[in-house]
């Protein structure tokens, strides 16, 4: 098993990171004054003129996927991008993951990502001239509308938002939350999950529709705040839709085809979430250290005390383990495709989150108070990748996706008798017990 670096592979990480330390993170305090002064639901000028730079390096769009070598009827590949593969992608997103704008810097920001696999993949012609090439270009942002207040949207069958033929139109009515990327200026057309049918087979009841969201019906009811941040400009709100009407031509792929687009697009936008939350664990990790090495607290620095030394010690193997089994799940998509390696990706989707919350943890507790403050952005990364155990499906029904696989290797198995202590015969009645 050869662990290293392809040549392309190295260079783009390297490229990505370069960018990042010469353009970015020199930028950070312009971008917080900015982000901070007046409105937050606004576009950021220094993230704009980062994003020209980035495009003109041709820094842009990494998460496309490679096409196959063969065209669809209707397609060219013009609709392309940087034609990375997981695997190179996902040491490009780490590195993204460190600083939180950097992603959209290089147009690789969710929920745009998977919004454009899905127009890329399933999108007609004409759906994507008016959709997928301002979106590739960074003019616009976009939604993905599937979770429902009113259901428990981590099993998406439930979804109760209706899509009816009523002529040439789709009439929408129904409530979306965690709506990710509706409060941006610039969000104009969201991709909204919802029933065509609420008759027959569960996994084909489910459309998904394209919606502008400046058609009339469709409301911003409220920004959904995070632990108490609003994640402007960004953000994450709950939308109404009151008989919102829709060409037939926006819907996407077919009647029924909902569940399946969902699945295509939900196996690439986890691992890629994934991706980023391994940066965020070496940033963590990085100021936790600095911390330690640098303040006395009993007559010795805290980093001489051996509980914060054991800390030190898993956050760096947890992180290890972490990010091979991601570039494990990115390879197998790369070679087997997204169905043969569900489970590795249902696997990474919960260890991802769940051991940067620790890092991130034993990080605001090395740093005192100032940890719970914002001075070090701790808090904030703790908020935002909490989420991550609940978006793109929640930890516990990706558990139950691996755990049903384990117990699948031994449903022929049947237990034996254990052999009693002393090797005697149950049936004769000698417990075997030694004299």
């Amino acid at each position: 098993m050869d662990f290293t670096l392809s040549e392309r592979e190295t260079y783009f990480r390297d490229r990505v990171r370069d960018f990042i330390d010469q353009q970015i993170r020199p930028r950070q305090a312009e971008y917080d004054r900015q982000h901070h002064a007046g409105d937050p639901w606004k576009v950021i000028p220094v993230l704009e003129e980062v994003k020209a730079k980035a495009k003109a390096a041709g820094l842009w769009n990494f998460f496309m996927p490679p096409h196959s070598g063969q065209q669809h009827v209707d397609d060219t590949f013009e609709f392309e991008g940087t034609q990375l593969t997981n695997l190179e992608y996902a040491l490009c997103a780490e590195e993204m993951g460190k600083i939180g704008w950097a992603s959209e810097c290089f147009n690789c920001s969710a929920p745009d990502t998977g919004n454009m696999e899905v127009l890329h993949r399933y999108g007609t012609r004409e759906q994507k001239e008016q959709w997928l090439r301002p979106l590739m270009n960074g003019e616009i942002r976009s939604v993905f509308l599937m979770t429902e207040p009113a259901v428990a949207s981590s099993d998406a069958t439930n979804i109760e938002t209706r899509i009816e033929r009523d002529g040439d139109h789709y009439v929408i009515n129904g409530r979306k939350w965690w709506s990710s990327g509706v409060g941006d200026p610039r969000c104009q057309v969201g991709i909204l999950m919802g029933k065509t049918s609420f008759e027959g087979s569960r996994h084909q009841q489910q459309s998904q529709v394209l919606v502008p969201m400046d058609t009339p019906g469709v409301k911003i009811e409220r920004m959904l705040s995070v632990y108490g941040y609003d994640h402007a400009p960004h953000g994450h709100g709950e939308v109404s839709f009151t008989n919102v009407r829709v060409p037939v031509e926006n819907l996407l792929l077919g009647e029924g085809r909902g569940f399946e687009i969902a699945q295509g697009r939900l196996g690439p936008g986890r691992i890629h979430h994934c991706m980023r939350t391994i940066g965020v664990a070496e940033v963590a990790i990085e100021k936790m250290a600095k911390r330690l090495v640098s303040r006395v607290a009993f007559g010795k620095r805290l980093s001489d005390h051996s509980v914060w030394e054991q800390r030190i010690a898993r956050a760096r193997i947890d992180i290890e383990m972490t990010r091979l089994l991601c570039l494990k799940a990115a390879d197998m998509m790369d070679k087997a495709g997204n169905k043969s390696a569900k489970l590795e990706i249902a696997m990474i989707k919960v260890q991802a989150p769940n051991m940067a919350l620790q890092i991130l943890d034993d990080a605001v507790q090395a740093h005192g108070g100032a940890g719970v403050a914002e001075d070090f952005g701790l808090a904030h990364a703790w908020a935002s990748q909490r989420t991550l155990r609940l978006a793109d499906g929640p930890d516990e029904v990706h558990a139950r996706a691996i755990a049903r696989d384990e117990f699948g290797k031994y449903a022929d198995w049947k237990a034996e008798r254990p052999m009693p202590y002393g090797g005697g015969d149950v049936s004769s009645g000698d417990i075997g017990v030694s004299r």
